[in-house]
């Protein structure tokens, strides 16, 4: 890894403000849509560009706001990856959210955001705290094909189970879903059903599919020819170059998904799901004597 001195750490959006304290990642996802050269890292990917001066830089721009509002972070690179550990980056960044009076959405697939549940927890109580979880298959050796360097999905369930226990909303992303590899009912359906006993808010979904850019797609394909020969022949086949390769099976899956969300009221779409995560309480409960 290596250090820079950020000239900011906020990006407007929507009403919300989206935060990256580290660029890459080291968790070696085979699909990771963050490689792609649009995004112009000048570095190589798993070389993390980490903001030293994050904590400062979110420090005044939050003083600096009118109206609170949520700090998102996790959409580009995971903010509790390997290097987290020892820097401790993300955990500050949550101390200020909190003295501040802001809200959370926190995305990860890592178990280490255990390490800050009793502080994702008085955010909570104060103003308001999502847990983001990526899950993409329930098969456990599948999944360290996928997804090589971070804990698996039953692990990550129980972060889910974990954070409700505490009162925290949670919102899962079944994405992406790699064509002839994880696309099966029973996937999806084991995934759905652990959503619903841990009682998530919502499920995100793109399509039922993948997309794949230029950086991104040379990665994907080099691991296709390493874990699933004759693969990535099958996807020119099916494809060529285009950015989005959804499922075969799409319209069975996304039947399947929104049967088992509506049945069990869970936000089922992503506009419904990016919406409760914008929104910040216009009022937030106040704890009594009782509450301590």
């Amino acid at each position: 890894m290596h250090f820079v001195d950020a000239k900011g750490i906020l990006n407007d959006s929507g009403g919300a403000c989206g935060m990256n304290i580290y660029r890459g990642c080291t968790h070696g996802c085979i699909y990771c849509d963050s490689r792609s050269s649009c995004y112009r890292f000048t570095h190589p990917f798993e070389d993390i560009e980490v903001k030293r001066n994050a904590p400062e830089l979110l420090e005044k721009a939050l003083k600096s706001k009118r109206k609170k509002c949520m700090i998102g972070t996790g959409a580009m690179s995971d903010p509790y990856m390997h290097c987290e550990e020892e820097l401790q980056l993300t955990g500050k960044c949550l101390k200020i959210i909190l003295e501040n009076g802001f809200g959370v959405a926190v995305q990860t697939k890592s178990d280490r955001i255990l390490r800050d549940i009793d502080l994702l927890s008085e955010i909570n109580r104060s103003a308001k705290c999502v847990v983001q979880m990526t899950l993409t298959t329930y098969d456990d050796e599948l999944c360290r094909i996928l997804e090589p360097n971070v804990c698996n999905t039953k692990r990550r369930i129980e972060v889910l189970e974990k954070m409700q226990e505490k009162g925290i909303p949670t919102v899962v992303w079944l994405t992406p879903l790699l064509p002839f590899i994880n696309d099966t009912e029973e996937n999806i359906t084991a995934i759905l059903n652990e959503c619903v006993r841990v009682e998530v808010k919502g499920v995100i979904d793109f399509g039922m599919g993948l997309t794949l850019r230029e950086g991104d797609r040379e990665y994907y394909y080099k691991a296709l020819d390493k874990y699933f020969p004759g693969m990535k022949e099958r996807y020119i086949r099916r494809y060529g170059n285009a950015y989005e390769l959804p499922s075969p099976k799409a319209k069975e899956l996304k039947g399947i998904f929104r049967r088992i969300c509506k049945d069990n009221g869970i936000l089922s779409t992503p506009e419904e799901c990016f919406r409760f995560m914008r929104e910040m309480p216009e009022k937030y409960p106040q704890m009594s004597i009782f509450d301590l």
